[in-house]
């Protein structure tokens, strides 16, 4: 067996030292003067090596070891190769299993191959076939490992969340979470831009239909003429053009959320529709028959839509319908705290959209960034930073690659603050100091100039805050 796999007469190498990142192959055989030979041909090869004369011993193995390669034999008494192999993928997925295989056998080795194996290699064994198939098979593991951990990261990067710590953003999470679990219909109020629908995905993810389809619909993106059709669906030839049944919207956000962006828009004959599903669960296609409504409405839009009932564009009866719960989302220039956390957000997700080093966005950008209104909110702070890291030329952002529009801005003005009547003088004191630590930049020397009062004072009152 050892000439059979030394392959020549010449010595053997000597035994090389396995690095940290050197894969570990465990090797499974019933007759000790294979194991041992095998053991020395991988060790000499640099690689940790594994063995086990059977195949319970070889899982136990497996259980407390990380093993990219099992090579085994496929005849064994008692447990064969082929059992192993499906243990081993129920197991350890990720380890990929070469098969020995004596003459004969072949078509056994194939059969393996179909049911996971990576490899066989042919009795008598020749050393460098076994070491360049068990080398493969480690290469094809860590491939497979690090593309799934690069699609893992890529999803996280690019899933889009709500991004943010400040009180305004809060305070919307605090409603939208209450209102998640209820069938309530919501209605999401805000600028363009500041992340509607990602509150409204948010209240889909934390409620009962989180399993369920979340369909979103824009309704000003949709022409007039087949919206109706588009949301509540239609049978064959019920108008012409319509060749086929079609399910709409509606139907297909079945057991799960539907999201009417921009619901301003639409047209009194779909609100007189859209009334009847709110009010009676139930709506009709085109062309067919009720169907009982199974969804959980939330709308969104940017009109003032009591503004749009008194010009006699929107229904009262409809407005009252969706604005059970409403949560206005904040623009961005009323949290600005919270441009930094986005910017690092946004800096992750265009750098790997890019392939390029993270970038990191130093003091002066930020700074920069804080000053802008940002009338465009959250979406046009994205659209920055993906021009920034798209034209960036080092490792960091500078202010020449934001747009003129910004390297050109005023510091913007600080915001008023309102009280009610009969509110606490602490809470005020409070809120002064907030506002003023944010519209500083949280320079705490700046602020007490501003407040006057002393660097120390402003401590003082933080430490009561927070205490």
């Amino acid at each position: 067996m050892v000439d059979e796999l030394s392959g020549s007469s010449t010595p053997a190498p000597p035994e090389a030292k396995a690095g940290a990142d050197a894969p570990t192959v465990l090797v499974v055989d019933d007759e000790p003067s294979n194991l041992a030979s095998i053991e020395k041909i991988f060790q000499r090869d640099g690689m940790r090596v594994l063995t086990a004369s059977s195949a319970r011993a070889a899982l136990d193995l497996l259980r407390g070891h990380r093993v990219e390669v099992v090579l085994t034999d496929l005849m064994m008494p008692g447990t064969s190769g082929i059992e192993l192999l499906r243990a081993i993928k129920q197991l350890a997925p990720d380890t990929e299993v070469v098969l020995m295989t004596a003459y004969g056998t072949v078509e056994t080795a194939v059969q393996a191959m179909r049911e996971g194996a990576y490899d066989f290699v042919e009795k008598p064994l020749k050393r460098m076939t076994i070491i360049k198939s068990v080398r493969k098979a480690a290469e094809r593991r860590s491939l497979v490992a690090e593309n799934r951990s690069l699609r893992q990261e890529l999803k996280l990067l690019t899933k889009r969340e709500i991004i943010g710590s400040s009180p305004a953003l809060r305070r919307v999470l605090d409603v939208a979470t209450q209102a998640a679990p209820s069938s309530a219909t919501v209605l999401v109020l805000g600028e363009s831009g500041t992340g509607k629908e990602l509150v409204a995905r948010y209240i889909h993810d934390h409620s009962a239909r989180r399993h369920g389809p979340f369909v979103a619909v824009n309704c000003s993106a949709i022409p007039e003429t087949i919206l109706e059709a588009e949301l509540f669906g239609h049978e064959r030839g019920a108008f012409t053009g319509a060749f086929a049944r079609r399910e709409g919207r509606f139907a297909k956000a079945a057991g799960g959320t539907l999201f009417l962006d921009e619901i301003g828009e639409l047209s009194p004959s779909v609100q007189v529709k859209l009334l009847r599903v709110l009010q009676e669960n139930e709506y009709e296609p085109i062309g067919g028959d009720t169907v009982r409504a199974d969804v959980r409405i939330v709308a969104a839009t940017n009109k003032d839509l009591r503004a749009e009932i008194a010009a006699g564009r929107f229904r009262e009866d409809l407005f009252y319908r969706l604005n059970v719960i409403a949560i206005t989302v904040p623009p961005l220039r009323a949290r600005r705290e919270d441009i930094p956390l986005l910017v690092d957000h946004f800096l992750g997700v265009y750098c790997a959209k890019n392939n390029r080093g993270r970038l990191e966005a130093p003091r002066e950008v930020i700074a920069r960034l804080l000053d802008y209104s940002f009338p465009g909110n959250v979406r046009e702070l994205e659209n920055v930073i993906e021009r920034a890291a798209v034209l960036c030329r080092g490792e960091k952002l500078s202010v020449e690659d934001l747009p003129e529009s910004i390297r050109e801005s005023l510091a913007a003005a600080p915001e008023t603050i309102t009280f009610s009547v009969g509110t606490p003088l602490d809470e005020v004191e409070r809120r002064l100091i907030r506002e003023t630590l944010r519209y500083a930049h949280g320079d705490k020397s700046v602020a007490a100039q501003l407040l006057g009062i002393s660097t120390r004072t402003i401590y003082r009152k933080l430490g009561e805050i927070e205490g």
